[in-house]
């Protein structure tokens, strides 16, 4: 319950940074495409002749600007003021231009101030005006050029010049001297700004996102550092639980004669070596028998017997604690295994960690009783034995007394064989 809590919240954390990364992602594209201005330069060369010297002046400067709505096309007239000082701004749809007589192109220059730029170039456009250029007064920067908004007025070429440059247009213009004015599309610019709005977007939307990450980081590394302390003492009390069973497992030291000490005797498992006379072995309850010093560090470890892989905290019926298993990692279970049927009872025969011979065709955790009334001796087909969850009887390789359990399925008979009279074992 807890992984896949676990994994439900790292997959919601998961696409829930997807979905805020392709919308911020989204986000950013779409501010970036809608801040972007087309705007084009354009060349206002002025041709007129000095009075004085009779000369013809030329002067071409990039210097102008095309409005927002504006044809961009090539224009050309003689240049032309409000007819009326009073009308120089070019406000009142009545204003009238000094348009030449003989019905020749001409261009409107009207300064910037007191309507907008579509009032002034429609005005002019109603008079058929070539093109408009307004130039740029009371700006912080003379020589600074926008890009006019004017909707409604798209069929007309206007453009913005720098004040200097209305002026002195403007003032030739005063003194009656005929001014031509060219216009020819200059160059072509695309300038990408950040709005506040955009920023403020972005930003909201990467907080959110550092948010959710922040919190599914905290919410990852809280329960891995729970996990990992319930694993820590899952694994003290499974090393207790296997301390407690080995001290309950049987301790023999091999004689001089054992089997244990004949070359086709198996040799330990766990160091591949020979048992020699002297050695302290372990026995487990599955009857298999180790050198004490290599199977005890094992059994801390795995619980398990080396060869067959029984758990001896089952095999002993000694559960681990249970007063947390809640706090068990899932790994547990493969650890430990699910609670089977367990040895339960008391027995009658008890041995200690003391030198004891076993027998080594015995090959049962079960012991059979020892029968000490010859009355209750067991009728054909039953079996009396009682087990013990706490120690393993042993029996002596040098006691008068040797016991021969014979089990097969369908037991017909129970044969028990000894060297004293049972009444002398009363005794």
């Amino acid at each position: 319950m807890a992984m896949s809590l676990i994994q439900t919240c790292r997959s919601l954390a998961l696409s829930t940074w997807l979905l805020s990364f392709c919308f911020v992602h989204l986000l950013c594209l779409d501010f970036t495409v809608a801040e972007k201005e087309e705007w084009y330069t354009a060349f206002v060369n002025i041709t007129y002749t000095e009075p004085l010297s009779h000369q013809w002046r030329t002067e071409k400067s990039e210097c102008g600007r095309y409005g927002e709505q504006s044809l961009k096309q090539d224009a050309w007239g003689l240049a032309v003021l409000p007819s009326s000082q009073q009308d120089r701004l070019a406000c009142d749809p009545a204003t009238k231009f000094s348009v030449p007589a003989n019905g020749s192109r001409w261009v409107a220059l009207i300064p910037k101030g007191n309507c907008t730029y579509r009032d002034k170039i429609k005005h002019a456009a109603l008079q058929n005006a070539s093109a408009v250029l307004i130039y740029n007064v009371g700006s912080s920067n003379a020589n600074e050029t926008i890009t006019m908004p004017h909707p409604g007025t798209d069929d007309i070429v206007a453009i913005m010049i720098p004040e200097p440059k209305g002026r002195e247009i403007a003032s030739l213009l005063e003194r009656n001297i005929n001014v031509t004015i060219y216009i020819t599309i200059g160059t072509r610019n695309l300038q990408k700004y950040v709005s506040r709005t955009s920023v403020v977007f972005v930003s909201i939307s990467f907080i959110v996102l550092m948010i959710i990450s922040l919190a599914w980081l905290v919410f990852y590394y809280i329960q891995r550092f729970r996990y990992a302390n319930a694993r820590d003492r899952n694994q003290r009390r499974l090393g207790d639980a296997a301390k407690k069973a080995i001290s309950k497992l049987q301790v023999r030291t091999i004689k001089k004669g054992d089997k244990e000490t004949e070359p086709e005797f198996d040799n330990c498992a766990v160091c591949i070596e020979g048992y020699k006379p002297n050695d302290v072995v372990r026995i487990l309850p599955c009857r298999h028998l180790f050198h004490k010093s290599c199977v005890d560090p094992w059994l801390l470890d795995h619980r398990t017997c080396p060869m067959c892989k029984m758990n001896i905290l089952k095999a002993l019926g000694i559960p681990p604690n249970a007063d947390c298993l809640d706090d068990i990692p899932p790994d547990f279970e493969g650890s430990v295994g699910p609670p089977t049927n367990q040895i339960t009872g008391a027995s009658d025969v008890t041995v200690n960690e003391s030198s004891v011979g076993i027998d080594p065709s015995v090959r049962t955790v079960g012991v059979l009783q020892v029968i000490q009334d010859a009355e209750s001796l067991p009728q054909v087909g039953e079996v009396s034995y009682i087990a013990n969850s706490e120690q393993l009887p042993a029996v002596s390789s040098d006691s008068d007394i040797s016991l021969i359990m014979a089990v097969d399925v369908g037991l017909s008979d129970v044969d028990l064989s000894t060297d004293q009279d049972c009444d002398e074992s009363k005794s």
